[in-house]
């Protein structure tokens, strides 16, 4: 199968993207470099291209039922124009996908999930919805998607519209504004742990939509920003990626992310087996880690106690804010606990690590 193309292909080669092919898509793993990209975003700026992201529209007068059923979190809890993190499971308590929900109204919500998953989530949904009074779209090839993340994101934003941004709230969307003449559904969020805004448009006009946004953002650092450092930016901050510290075989709870669980909410997928799983206590958490010898641990890599296998890194990397080497890993509850010396092996060595807290990364003055 041939790997797709965002409409922000060439325009990727211009910025001189180093393009590889990430579930599916050809896109970016960085421009100027990932740690230069990565300090841009913590400190300034960053410019991402999301349009591989998948979009599916839920209308009916049993959209809000019908969702409820499907997620694990509290759909009821929306506002109109407010968005939800979510993650959605099968019956047995693995995670099919970790999604955002926008309401614009009781009857209408959108849906945005993983590139890799589009097909499978589109399939699971209209699976799922047989008994339910609603119309289901996937629009996943109608939508671009712009990622502005960084502390000066709202500054950089403000200089192409009139829409008063401090009114946005973190986790909060407007359906449709004007952004450098352009209509968008702007929401204030985004998987980098800083501030910061994504914006949703027709594919036509998303190359425009970028220069317009770099050209704002020329005296105030902003930068064009890869796939390379969208994941140190979130694995510092402690958000799952789907594939690493969620799968079908992770469920939420084990992945830390039991607070997006609303195991009183009434039925939905998963729900039994995942109060199972929290009465019970889960076999297996995921932890952070701190290498505290010389060397980078990488995902599938074997995590040791006493030399005995007792799980695997999902996500390992040099954390660019903290300059230290840092992993989340997926091992037997019992050595779940910050302060415990694991060993990660290492190309057939074992090189010390110990369990630490997480996230490594908050940004100050969070809501």
């Amino acid at each position: 199968m041939t790997a797709k193309q965002t409409p922000l292909y060439q325009t990727h080669l211009k910025y001189g993207g180093k393009i590889v092919e990430f579930g599916g898509w050809l896109l970016p793993v960085q421009y100027s470099g990932i740690k230069a990209e990565h300090e841009a975003v913590r400190t300034k700026a960053g410019l991402f291209d999301v349009s591989h992201m998948g979009e599916v529209t839920v209308k009916g007068s049993d959209a809000l039922k019908f969702l409820q059923k499907l997620v694990t979190n509290d759909v009821a809890k929306l506002a109109d124009n407010q968005v939800l993190y979510t993650p959605m499971c099968y019956p047995n308590g693995g995670t099919v996908d970790d999604l955002l929900i926008y309401k614009e109204n009781i009857r209408e919500y959108l849906l945005v999930v993983n590139a890799a998953n589009t097909d499978k989530d589109w399939k699971w949904i209209q699976e799922n919805a047989t008994s339910f009074d609603v119309t289901l779209a996937n629009i996943s090839d109608q939508v671009a998607q712009l990622a502005l993340q960084g502390p000066l994101a709202d500054k950089i934003l403000a200089k192409l519209t009139t829409a008063p941004l401090e009114q946005l709230k973190y986790y909060w969307f407007w359906p449709e504004i004007e952004v450098a003449g352009k209509k968008v559904l702007l929401s204030r969020t985004g998987y980098t742990g800083e501030d910061g805004f994504e914006l949703y448009c027709v594919p036509e006009e998303a190359a425009e939509l970028w220069e317009a946004i770099m050209a704002a953002g020329t005296g105030d650092g902003l930068i064009p920003a890869g796939l390379g450092c969208r994941d140190t930016l979130r694995f510092e901050a402690g958000f799952p990626l789907y594939g690493h510290e969620l799968a079908k075989n992770i469920s939420p709870i084990e992945a830390g992310i039991a607070l997006f669980v609303k195991l009183d909410k009434g039925e939905f997928n998963g729900r039994d087996a995942l109060s199972k799983i929290k009465a019970e206590g889960a076999a297996h958490k995921i932890v952070g880690f701190e290498m505290t010898d010389r060397g980078v641990a990488r995902a599938e890599y074997p995590v040791l106690v006493n030399g005995r296998n007792v799980g695997r890194v999902t996500t390992g990397s040099y954390a660019p804010s903290l300059d230290k080497n840092l992993g989340l890993a997926l091992i037997d509850a019992e050595y779940a606990k910050v302060g415990q010396q694991i060993c990660i092996e290492i190309r057939g060595k074992s090189v010390l690590a110990q369990v630490i807290g997480k996230p490594f990364y908050k940004r100050e003055g969070k809501e």
